[in-house]
């Protein structure tokens, strides 16, 4: 690594203020992706005043091992790819679990700097910690940090981006001598082998070897260091140790290592750290907690503060939305009668003006929920929404932190996709974007709006809760035979971080809108412009046709379609080019309808009582909620899960499900006699 070429690593646990210190390291140039081959997010940007200087944000993890995807990533982001230097975030008020982690860093033999971060924490809880005499047991850099008030930060960077990286500390811990003597056993075959390993000391890779055998010797394949001879002699090694052993510990020989470095880290707190006896005595974030966390009260507090994020996202969302709107219209009015030739201003007005609206109407929705999630999860508050919806989550056989994207899903389906990337479980996250296109978005309220004020007046709200509550229904159960049939296995423990309640800083969370705003229209807004392309051609075509008329591509479409929705009750061309329309945007179902009827949305109600019936206009709801995703939610889909193979199923299997629903509906309905 050259002077000026160098990349620096951040690592630590969850909610140790890394976010804060990464955005304050590297301002708003951040570049958003996900690691090669899996769909942890990536995230990167230059230090600030030193370009030539890359910060790496790794996955928050607890500890370095191999049972998630987070933990994978970082391990073998530290070891293959070797950074100019590694900064070890830590929350100053656990030193104990954070130190676990550490403790790995130092047996990896990284060039770790420790960033002991939440100093203002410790003060107020009277704390003292002897930082000079807890770098020089460590053996390696300390600075103090506030990362919210960017204390320390120049002291940071400038041991960080030191010409020289921190020499190897040479940190050892011991073990006992029954595990020692394996080592020293394991190390002294690994060099009869021949192997001389450049990314890994040697006892690390012993000890690595003890701990997880085959998981950690496939990453050193990925270096190319391990040739397939070798990979198996290892393994025979490591059996005849781990028999010796087992005599010795019995089965809990992981259990082992873990109390080794807990014991290390005991020891060494007690020789630097002086706090006072808190025992009976309860912090502001104690005193919250015995509210919120309530076993009577807790839940319904967080449905409140979720219906709350809802309200302040469409209130201040629907007058900009609205701009949008008014805006795109002007701009398709002035547009049409400036352009002459048919086609052009076909193809500008219906095609790329609407097709844009389509997609940037969705900016003031996103922004607002973003804004209102990102306060709450900065706040700490969403954590114990996570904690308190565990159990009821796990019957689905889903983690505790799938209510968040679940319940997102209510606004739109397509922020609730890119929502489940925070699920460190890839079964439990797969499960819930699969889940997540029968949670009724708002986009399908001006269906349930036309139909229900059109057939329903005197029943409205209870028609629009069922339909509601039908989403939330089938998701349930397809969570259920999902977890059951497609990916068995245990769900993932919540283990989460129940952090201090913190004022959010504005600048934390406009990073993060920003951020989660671009990455919508990058990954969905080419989708969803292609597939309005797609539509507005084939109600074009062929020339000479009169638009979405009976006679043009789509037209002729919905008439070969409509005998497959006629068992549900509306088999017509209207209602199966609608439909077709609507896989684009919800909301295109209303339009469509009113293009191919030929009347304006303020009659269409009129229209449709002529021919359609309660019992049919019902069962189209049914079929709008559950049917194949919006374009934006299938575009989510394959980013998301980065396969054609889940996303097309996405859409199949959503189809179906409508279909047997809606059917059951409509000639449910017939037998009881609700057909007129």
């Amino acid at each position: 690594m050259t002077t000026t070429e160098k990349t620096i690593a951040l690592i630590g646990n969850p909610n140790t203020g890394k976010t804060s210190l990464f955005n304050n390291l590297t301002g708003a140039k951040q570049k958003v992706g996900n690691w090669p081959g899996v769909t942890i997010e990536k995230k990167e940007g230059p230090l600030i005043n030193h370009p030539h200087v890359t910060i790496i944000d790794l996955p928050g993890i607890y500890s370095m091992g191999s049972q998630s995807e987070d933990e994978l990533v970082a391990r073998n982001y530290l070891l293959l790819e070797k950074p100019h230097a590694v900064i070890n975030v830590l929350d100053a008020t656990n030193l104990q679990r954070n130190l676990y982690l550490t403790v790995q860093l130092l047996e990896m033999g990284v060039p770790v700097i420790v960033a002991l971060n939440m100093m203002d924490e410790i003060e107020k809880n009277a704390i003292k910690i002897n930082v000079t005499k807890l770098s020089y047991l460590l053996k390696v850099p300390i600075v103090p940090t506030i990362a919210r008030t960017k204390m320390g930060l120049g002291d940071l960077v400038r041991v960080a981006t030191a010409e020289q990286a921190p020499p190897e500390h040479g940190f050892s811990l011991d073990y006992g001598p029954e595990i020692e003597a394996e080592i020293r056993t394991l190390e002294e075959a690994i060099l009869t082998m021949g192997l001389t390993p450049s990314s890994y000391p040697l006892r690390f890779l012993a000890l690595k070897l003890l701990e997880e055998g085959e998981n950690f010797l496939k990453t050193m394949q990925m270096k190319a260091e391990l040739c397939e001879k070798i990979f198996h002699n290892l393994l025979a090694f490591r059996k005849q140790s781990m028999n010796r052993l087992k005599k010795i510990y019995g089965e809990n020989l992981a259990a082992m290592f873990i109390e080794k470095r807990y014991q290390y880290i005991n020891t060494v707190l007690q020789q630097v750290v002086d706090s006072p006896d808190l025992a009976g005595t309860y912090t502001l974030s104690d005193k919250i907690d015995r509210i919120v966390l309530n076993k009577y009260i807790g839940l319904p507090l967080f449905f409140l503060a979720i219906l709350v994020v809802f309200k302040i996202t469409f209130t201040l969302s629907s007058p900009l939305v609205s701009l949008l709107e008014d805006i795109f219209a002007f701009l398709g009015n002035q547009l049409s009668g400036l352009i002459t030739h048919d086609l052009l201003a076909s193809f500008v007005v219906e095609g790329i003006i609407g097709g844009l609206g389509s997609i940037i109407i969705f900016l003031p929705v996103i922004i607002c929920l973003f804004l209102a999630i990102s306060l709450l999860e900065n706040s700490g508050y969403m954590a114990r929404g996570a904690f308190l919806m565990d159990r009821y989550m796990r019957y689905l056989g889903l983690e505790g932190k799938a209510i968040i994207p679940l319940v997102m899903g209510f606004g739109c389906n397509v922020p609730a996709i890119l929502a489940a990337r925070t699920l460190r479980n890839p079964r439990d996250r797969l499960i819930t974007i699969l889940i997540l296109p029968l949670m009724s978005c708002g986009a399908r309220l001006p269906v349930y709006a036309l139909f229900v004020g059109a057939f329903f007046k005197a029943y409205q709200a209870v028609v629009m809760f069922s339909l509601y509550l039908l989403g939330i229904l089938l998701a349930v159960i397809m969570a259920k035979i999902f977890a059951r049939f497609f990916f068995p296995g245990e769900t993932s423990p919540l283990l989460i971080e129940l952090p201090p309640y913190r004022l959010p800083t504005l600048k934390d969370t406009f990073i993060q809108i920003e951020r989660k705003s671009v990455a919508f229209f990058r990954k969905v807004g080419t989708v969803i412009f292609s597939v309005v392309m797609i539509a507005w051609a084939l109600a074009y075509f062929p020339w000479g046709v009169e638009y979405a008329s009976p006679d043009s591509f789509m037209g002729k479409l919905g008439s070969l379609l409509a005998p497959l929705f006629a068992p549900l009750g509306f088999g017509t061309r209207e209602a199966a080019s609608a439909l077709l329309f609507g896989v684009v945007a919800k909301e295109v179902v209303v339009s469509t309808l009113g293009v191919l009827y030929g009347t304006g949305q303020e009659s269409l109600s009129a229209v449709l009582a002529l021919h359609w019936t309660p019992l049919s206009a019902y069962s189209f709801m049914v079929m709008t909620l559950i049917y194949i995703p919006c374009a934006g939610t299938i575009g989510a889909i394959k980013a998301e899960t980065g396969s054609w193979k889940w996303t097309i199923f996405a859409v199949l299997y959503t189809f179906a499900l409508a279909w047997f629903v809606a059917f059951l509906v409509y000639q449910g309905g017939l037998l009881l006699g609700l057909g007129q």
